[in-house]
């Protein structure tokens, strides 16, 4: 049975747990996690089961009632490998002997993404984490991970942002990683006075994945000639986070040098604000933008093909990139866009009375009551609504002074992408076209000045 800290114990104090283990780790930890969090707030624990995250799960379970959080625990099962079920079973017996509630999540990994396993792994692990209710979401990475973030990047042709690696505490995208400064071998070490128990991922071994190459060959003869490069290069990580910092402020600058702040834009930027800048500067601007909406940054290649593209393509040309995941990279009428969209599989929904619809996409219908707008609630008495996505051919009229007109043709004129307009849901009443998210309703339907009508909105990401 694994040793296990008293979680009714001061650990500000810290001196007894600390003695009993023969390092300073519990001490240490307490004394971030004081600075960092507030009482009450509601840690989400990302474990996976290995070393690092149990040994984490083992010092947070102590400390929680004297530094006053709540902590919880999510397993992702990414079901990459046979024994992911046996991981997860692992998992949830840990946290039950800890007390700690559990929830395990099964994504779906895109293997053919062309970013490669590791990456889109990593990419529907964070997917899953961002949508936990959770102030904040705490990770297990430590010293040598950021070390070998260092690397992996510079070996990438990254930038600054990139040579960055990881914060400790991003507040934006609410994650906490707060063994930055400790290093595997302390975990080990931890993990071995208190007799924990942890699996072993087999792909950890596998020297085909980068990391795991930089890990078992590369970062051993490293340490051999530089003794202490992990921490070197994790110092070098935070000296290259402070230089991103600087060039933040430049990109803001930049943006506001086009009459824009930085809550003008979101998942779009206009092409205007790169092409009146330096390639350098204007390089500096996308990377921020892509920041802002919580994108991987692409390596200098990568980069400069997008660069490439998106200023220099054939006005007619389609551009259109992949960036992470499934998301790809667009331009349109003059902007950049981030299309999230993936493949759209028909549907067909019925609404029952609800304020907010979640459709398959992930995006959501959002329904509210209201006077002199939306469709005319005497006309839902008799009729039933139903939600499908376009099919196309269409026809719609929503203004009572102008003929009925294709949909596409309205859509056009309302700029809206064309990677969204086949997602875009469409509300019906039985078999009329009742309202179009974006456009408006039918004009033989919509509610008068004073009369309560059904408003329907699309939350698109």
């Amino acid at each position: 049975m694994a040793d296990r800290l008293d979680p009714s114990e001061n650990p500000a104090a810290g001196k007894r747990a600390a003695g009993h283990d023969g390092s300073q780790l519990p001490e240490k930890l307490a004394a971030r996690l004081n600075d960092l969090i507030r009482p009450g707030q509601r840690l989400l624990l990302a474990y996976s089961g290995g070393l690092d995250s149990t040994v984490l799960l083992h010092l947070l379970s102590a400390l929680g009632s004297g530094l006053g959080f709540e902590l919880q625990a999510m397993h992702v099962h990414h079901g990459l490998s046979p024994n992911a079920d046996d991981w997860a079973r692992f998992c949830e017996r840990t946290c039950e002997r800890h007390g700690i509630p559990i929830r395990v999540v099964r994504v779906s990994v895109v293997t053919d993404c062309g970013s490669g396993i590791e990456a889109a792994a990593r990419h529907a692990r964070y997917q899953a984490l961002f949508e936990a209710d959770a102030d904040l979401i705490v990770l297990a990475h430590h010293q040598d991970d950021q070390a070998e973030t260092l690397l992996l990047q510079l070996l990438r042709g990254a930038g600054v942002r990139g040579l960055s690696a990881m914060p400790m505490l991003d507040r934006e995208r609410r994650l906490l990683r707060p063994l930055l400064d400790v290093s595997r071998t302390e975990l080990g070490r931890y993990a071995e006075r208190h007799g924990l128990e942890w699996i072993e991922d087999e792909s950890n071994q596998d020297r085909r994945y980068d990391r795991n190459f930089l890990r078992h060959a590369l970062m051993p003869l490293l340490e051999e000639r530089f003794q202490g490069v992990g921490k070197v290069l994790a110092r070098t990580a935070g000296i290259m986070a402070e230089s991103a910092g600087l060039l933040d402020e430049l990109a803001e600058i930049d943006l506001a040098g086009s009459g824009l702040t930085s809550q003008d834009v979101g998942r779009s930027l206009p092409l205007a604000c790169l092409r009146r800048l330096s390639a350098p500067r204007a390089r500096n601007l996308f990377r921020w933008w892509l920041a802002s909406q919580k994108r991987e940054m692409p390596g200098s290649a990568h980069l400069a093909d997008m660069m490439r593209q998106l200023l220099h393509a054939r006005e007619d040309a389609a551009v259109s990139i992949r960036l992470d995941g499934t998301a790809r990279i667009r331009r349109y009428r003059d902007a950049v866009h981030i299309d999230d969209s993936g493949d759209c599989r028909p549907f067909s929904l019925h609404w029952s009375g609800q304020r907010e619809l979640e459709l398959p996409d992930g995006s959501c219908l959002v329904f509210e009551t209201c006077v002199g707008k939306g469709i005319a609630r005497r006309h839902l008495q008799a009729g039933s609504i139903r939600i499908v996505n376009r099919q196309g051919g269409e026809r719609f009229r929503p203004d009572t002074r102008r003929p009925t007109r294709t949909l596409k043709h309205l859509l056009q004129e309302a700029g809206m992408p064309p990677w969204e307009r086949s997602r875009l849901p469409l509300v019906y009443l039985d078999d009329v076209l009742a309202a179009v998210p974006g456009i408006g309703v039918a004009a033989g339907l919509q509610a008068g000045a004073d009369e309560e009508g059904l408003s329907v909105t699309w939350r698109n990401g």
